[in-house]
């Protein structure tokens, strides 16, 4: 089954740091570029960050530039994304889907794959 999960979220208080994983199974994450989506309630979904497949490039948006930082392992099909310095405003569910990753942003891509989502919540 082709899938992607994400885990990793929980409680942090506002100045904490979070690392969430994104796994794949079915097929070869190596492939393809991932990105990281959130959406706060009541919000739009948001793309943050994106790495391309081979880690040559990624993208950052500016409200997480300098505190989240994405990496991935390809032999182990995960893709990772280490949020520093957490605010209230971080608060969401935070969702991984293959995406095409350039130097200026997200694009969707063939696959489309997404997570079910995994819920970050900061406060004290």
């Amino acid at each position: 089954q082709v899938q992607l999960v994400e885990s990793g979220g929980g409680l942090v208080q506002p100045g904490g740091s979070l690392t969430l994983s994104c796994t794949a199974s079915g097929f070869d994450l190596g492939t393809y570029g991932v990105a990281w989506f959130r959406q706060a309630p009541g919000k739009e979904r948001e793309g943050i960050s994106c790495v391309n497949y081979n880690s040559e490039t990624t993208y950052y948006t500016n409200s997480v530039k300098g505190r989240f930082s994405i990496s991935r392992d390809n032999a182990k099909n995960m893709v990772y994304l280490q949020m520093n310095s957490l605010k209230p405003e971080d608060a969401a569910v935070y969702y991984c889907a293959t995406s095409v990753c350039v130097q200026r942003g997200i694009w969707p891509d063939a696959l489309n794959k997404w997570g079910q989502g995994t819920l970050v919540t900061v406060s004290s």
